[in-house]
């Protein structure tokens, strides 16, 4: 889902740091049972929120959650 919704977004992020959204995403999407809608959503707030500045993946799963 994540590399998806990367590719749609346009931008460049390196291995590692579509491992970390990814993790999020899974972390947050484990959690809560989410449709198929939530989870493209999901997906998009991780990245928009990783562009943004929020790298630390304890920060962005405060944030997500």
């Amino acid at each position: 889902m994540i590399r998806s919704q990367i590719a749609d977004a346009q931008t460049v992020l390196g291995d590692e740091e579509v491992a970390l959204c990814q993790r999020v995403f899974d972390h947050i999407s484990s959690m809560r049972q989410i449709t198929d809608t939530e989870r493209e959503d999901l997906a998009q707030r991780v990245i928009h929120s990783y562009q943004h500045g929020v790298k630390d993946e304890g920060a962005l799963l405060r944030l997500l959650i």
